[in-house]
Formats: C-alpha cells, structure tokens, sequence
C-alpha cells in the first residue's frame, strides 16, 4: 500500500525527459530553420563609390555593385538559399522609367550576380516602382492622386521581362495591385520566359513595421500612405482570397508581409495554399531587435533564430530576412 501511495504521487508523463541537454532537445525538434530556408534581402544603389550605412537597419548598407557581389559570394558561402534586389536609381520620374530600362540599376546587377552566383543561389528582383517613382507610390498616378491599377499593370509587364531578360532567376511583384500576377504572367510568356516563376507579394500589409525600409530604399511616399492599395491590418480573410487570386493567376509561390506581427495570417495561408509560402521578417522588426541587443535588453543571436523558428513554426517555408548569412553561419 505505501509503495502505491508513494508511485501515485509522482506523474508518469514526464515531458521533461525529452529536455535534457542539448543533443536531446535538437535530436527531437519539431521545427527547424534550415540555411537554404532563408532569402536574404540586398539593396543597390546606382552612382555609389563607397556603400553607404543604412541608419535605422544597423549592420546594412546600401550596396555598390562590387560590395553587392562580395555579399552575393558570402550569401552564398553561408548556404542561403536565395537574394531578393532592390534597386535605387540615381533619376526618378512619375512613371518610374528606370525600373525597365536594361541599363537601370537592377537590370545591370542582376546581370553580374546571375552570372556570378546564378549557379549557386536563387537570384531574385523585387518588381515595384515605388522605388523608381518620385512621388514614391507604388504606380503611375490617376488625376485623383490615386494609383492608376490598370497602367501599373502595364509597368509592372515591362519591368517583368526586363528583369527577366537580364537574368532574374524570379521575379516577386510587391505593389498589391488587383490582378498584377496576370499581367506578369502573360507578359513572361509572351516574351520566351514560360520558366521563369512569380512569388507574390500575396498578402501584404499597410503597416507601420516598414519604417527603416523606406530610409533604405528611398521610396518613402511623398503623399499620404499606402493604404489604399496594401491591406488593412485588421483583416485576415482577405488575405486568404488575395492568395487565392494569386494562385488562380499563375503564381508559383505566395508570401505574407511583414511577418512577426501577422504570424496568424502566416500559418492560415499555410494551412490553404496549394504553392510554397514565404514570410518578410521586415525592416522595423530587424531595427527592433538590433536596438534592444544594443542596449543590453536582449541576447541577439537568441532573438534572431527564435523569430526565425517562430516563421517556419507558422508555416513560412522560405523566410526573408536581413539576417540571412548570419543566420545560415549560426545554424550551420
């Protein structure tokens, strides 16, 4: 009897058993964030001799396109698994003519990396005008000041089989335009580029998270928000049916943006999409995370691979993220 008294007392479901040390807990993980799991980011900018710090994103510059390379080589030694290029352009117009110009920024350093790293990485563009614009939307503009839909369509087509052309390996419309995976993926077609796949910006967010970026990109709206084109932080079905409109479009791979705060939106999509989802752990959570390691509050490796494990945990299979080499050194 004291024997029985004595077993009830002690629980027989021990989970902690499974929790001691480190080899045990790695050897029984349900979620892992692997190197060639992430994308990582790069911004180039056009007439630059030195790259020039990016304030808010400590750690990340604004690239020339010999230090673009070095960081592709390094991308790439580290195991990532793939770059997504932005462009700055030294000319803006109203309808951003830079962005399809074969000579523009993007198209010259997308020709170098592809033939540099093509073979060994992912060699992504993003495909927005916001950037090239000088009113910073991401589209011509309508009379109104709203973005004319229909002729971004049109934009983003061009600027599709310019990238393209020199040697995107993928292209990833961001502007959340109705119907603009379409318009790409007629376009690619057309032009002999069947093979070349879409990711979407499928679900992307107006939010406040973006901040650094726009110091970084020098795409800052010179007018009011987008809001009227990204979507409100307060709804999560509309994301499943702009995923849906993506998909039903042509688009090889969807993502949600930003990330960390939209981690439901991100495993919903996960639960639905019938292509691969990718996650942008965007500027404003990479300037938050720097700012507190440097104040003592955080230990920062932790806090990059613990976001990094929360995305995949979610469902994000690709994740975008400023700490893409450093991330794939820390796992490997």
């Amino acid at each position: 009897m004291t024997a029985a008294r004595h077993d009830a007392e002690f629980p027989i479901a021990r989970p902690r058993r499974l929790r001691r040390g480190p080899a045990l807990r790695r050897l029984v993980a349900q979620t892992r964030v692997l190197p060639e799991n992430l994308i990582l980011p790069l911004f180039v900018k056009e007439g630059l001799t030195e790259p020039v710090a990016i304030s808010s994103m400590p750690g990340q510059v604004q690239h020339t396109r010999e230090s673009l390379r070095k960081a592709a080589r390094e991308a790439v030694e580290a195991g990532v698994g793939g770059l997504m290029l932005f462009g700055i352009p030294e000319h803006k117009d109203g309808v951003g003519s830079q962005a399809d110009d074969p000579d523009g920024v993007v198209q010259v350093a997308l020709r170098e990396l592809s033939a540099e790293v093509g073979d060994d990485i992912v060699v992504m563009a993003d495909l927005c005008l916001c950037e090239y614009t000088d009113h910073g939307h991401c589209g011509p503009l309508e009379e109104s000041g709203h973005v004319d839909n229909d002729l971004t369509l049109e934009r983003y087509a061009s600027v599709a089989v310019a990238q393209a052309e020199a040697g995107a390996a993928v292209v990833a419309p961001s502007g959340m335009m109705d119907g603009q995976v379409g318009a790409i993926r007629a376009a690619l077609d057309r032009a002999g580029f069947p093979h070349v796949p879409i990711l979407a910006y499928a679900a992307k967010y107006a939010s406040v998270f973006y901040g650094p970026f726009r110091e970084a990109a020098e795409g800052a709206p010179q007018f009011g928000d987008r809001s009227g084109y990204q979507q409100d932080p307060a709804n999560v079905r509309e994301s499943l049916r702009e995923v849906a409109l993506d998909v039903a479009e042509g688009a090889d791979m969807v993502m949600v943006k930003p990330g960390l705060a939209y981690l439901d939106v991100v495993a919903k999509v996960a639960e639905s999409s019938p292509v691969p989802v990718s996650a942008y752990q965007v500027s404003g959570e990479y300037a938050m995370i720097e700012a507190a390691a440097e104040k003592g509050w955080l230990d920062r490796e932790r806090a990059i691979l613990e976001t990094l494990t929360s995305y995949r945990r979610a469902g994000a299979e690709q994740i975008l993220t400023y700490w893409a080499t450093e991330a794939a050194r820390l796992l490997r």
